[in-house]
């Protein structure tokens, strides 16, 4: 193997150990120290919305895990191409990687959740990578023959320089051309392997895979929750069809479905926790942990749902959340007579656009603090977010919510609708399959067929299915909640013959809007289309 390839090799090595070390030192400092974090949250709101709706739809939740895999891939890939300049530049090898090394650094220096000493566990990684590159490109590390430096070369005076020869250039920034010897190579091998490892080790130990894994839910145990002053009523037992494989009526927060702009959850002590209303108010009002605690909270089961869901996706959950209505907090505000939309903002820095008739009306819009009954998980906004039925979740669902600004559309635009989505979105009828899978087999004779639907604001009158191309039938309901809730349902064909086979499903609300056929993408405002799946009879 050629010289090029081991400086590259250890200018991999140099990048993994930087990475590793700050990233396992800012354990100790928190997930703003980190600097894969800091770079993949920088990366987020710069991410073109083209790029940012085919990722969500191919990895939905684990987005974030890509990003920070492609973060580390793209640091790792350039610190190969300039491991690999050092083999003809070393001085400017150097320079570069210091250079890259500073970006993280500035990265976290400018974020408005870091302070300065947030920036130790980087500068001391990069001081631990430039002394490792060094060391490894150093003449004693298989650059020479055995490992040794090279003989001075010999000077001839001009007249007597052998014919065709040439002078050899002198740069303490080029290597020597002289052959390493087996063992000096397979020396260098070693040395890298092992501390590759170690950084690898380190990054799997440090602050970025422990802020992945939700390390925030430490500060969940500060909180004790108040019993509801209104209990949400009893969920009907024939509200979920008995039907093996059929979702879940009430979404463990486990699978509750994840879409954010927060590479991790926020760590955030409840009792330095804050909410402000102001803009166009008459009366600026501010609510500390305590204040909201203390006011008679209500339950509520109420579905959210994504925009970005794709037809018959999973992107949607239902829950029971515990919170105090909104509305009577804007009543203390006072909202002026024209704004017409509620800027919300969230600790990381996202924001969303409310229209304020929905935080203002009958509906159950909640300044949530539990979910299931017990507090917000952090990954589900941790220690309040907002909850607002009928609205899209980028709109009305913002987690570890800091602001409510009172303001109008068209004064002020929220991270979503800047980048292509719709300013109000309201969520339109919808229906997947769960039973059966697609591409199940199933046993010859009589199919049981289930899954669920939803129609916030109107609720569910119909759900029709259809086997192949024949005719729509009615399924049977499971009981209507709330007409926030989704709603659950089941059905059943006789005698289906072998084969291939497919189902359709639509729903209708109360209104009498049926489920659209048209397949669009969600932009601007969730896709739509019957879902329909394939599975075989045998």
């Amino acid at each position: 193997m050629r010289r090029p390839f081991r400086a590259a090799l250890a200018g991999i090595v140099a990048t993994l150990v930087l990475f590793g070390a700050a990233d396992l030192i800012a354990r100790a400092f928190g997930p703003q120290a980190a600097p894969l974090l800091a770079l993949g949250q920088t990366i987020i709101p710069l991410t073109p919305t083209e790029i940012v709706k085919p990722v969500i739809d191919l990895f939905g939740t684990n987005d974030k895990l890509f990003l920070i895999l492609t973060t580390g891939l793209a640091a790792l890939v350039l610190g190969g191409l300039i491991g690999w300049l050092a083999s003809h530049r070393l001085r400017l090898a150097t320079v570069l990687l210091l250079a890259a090394g500073l970006v993280p650094i500035l990265v976290i220096l400018i974020r408005p959740e870091s302070s300065f000493i947030d920036i130790i566990p980087t500068v001391i990684g990069l001081a631990l990578g430039l002394a490792l590159f060094r060391i490894l490109m150093s003449p004693g590390m298989s650059w020479t023959e055995n490992g040794t430096e090279p003989a001075a070369p010999q000077k001839f005076p001009a007249a007597a320089r052998p014919a065709g020869s040439t002078t050899p250039e002198s740069s303490s920034s080029n290597l020597t051309e002289t052959p390493a010897s087996e063992p000096s190579r397979r020396r260098f091998f070693v040395i890298t392997g092992i501390i590759g490892t170690v950084g690898a080790a380190a990054v799997a130990a440090g602050q970025t895979v422990a802020s992945l894994t939700l390390d925030a839910r430490a500060a969940v145990a500060k909180l004790v929750l108040p019993a509801p002053a209104k209990k949400a009523p009893p969920i009907p037992a024939d509200a979920h069809p008995d039907i093996k494989g059929l979702t879940p009526f009430v979404t463990d927060p486990k699978d509750f479905y994840r879409i954010d702009t927060a590479l991790a959850p926020p760590v955030i002590d409840p009792q330095e926790w804050s909410l402000r209303i102001h803009g166009m108010v008459d009366t600026e009002v501010t609510l500390t942990m305590d204040d909201l605690l203390g006011l008679p909270l209500d339950e509520h089961h109420i579905t959210l749902t994504c925009v970005s869901n794709p037809v018959g996706g999973d992107l949607v959950g239902n829950a029971t959340w515990l919170g105090y209505p909104v509305r009577e907090l804007l009543r203390q505000a006072k909202p002026h007579k024209d704004a017409d939309m509620v800027l919300s903002h969230s600790f990381d820095g996202f924001s969303a656009s409310t229209p304020i008739e929905a935080l203002l009306d009958d509906r159950d819009s909640l300044l949530a603090v539990g979910m299931n009954g017990s507090p917000l998980p952090p990954e589900h906004g941790f220690p309040a977010r907002l909850v607002v039925p009928g609205l899209y979740g980028f709109v009305s669902a913002t987690k570890w919510v800091t602001e409510l600004e009172v303001t109008r559309f068209d004064e002020k635009t929220a991270y979503w609708t800047d980048r292509g989505w719709d300013a109000k979105a309201p969520i339109l009828v919808a229906s997947r399959i769960e039973v059966p899978k697609p591409l199940a087999k199933v046993s010859a004779g009589d199919l049981v067929v289930g899954g669920t639907a939803w129609a916030q604001r109107s609720g569910v009158k119909r759900v029709d299915v259809k086997l192949d191309d024949g005719e729509w039938t009615s399924a049977e309901l499971g009981d209507e909640v709330n007409i926030d809730t989704w709603r659950q349902w089941k059905t059943g064909f006789s005698d289906v013959d072998t084969g291939l086979h497919t189902v359709t499903v639509r729903a209708i609300d109360q209104d009498g809007n049926v489920q659209t056929p048209e397949r669009r993408k969600s932009i601007p405002n969730s896709a739509t289309g019957h879902h329909h799946i394939q599975f075989s009879v045998e």
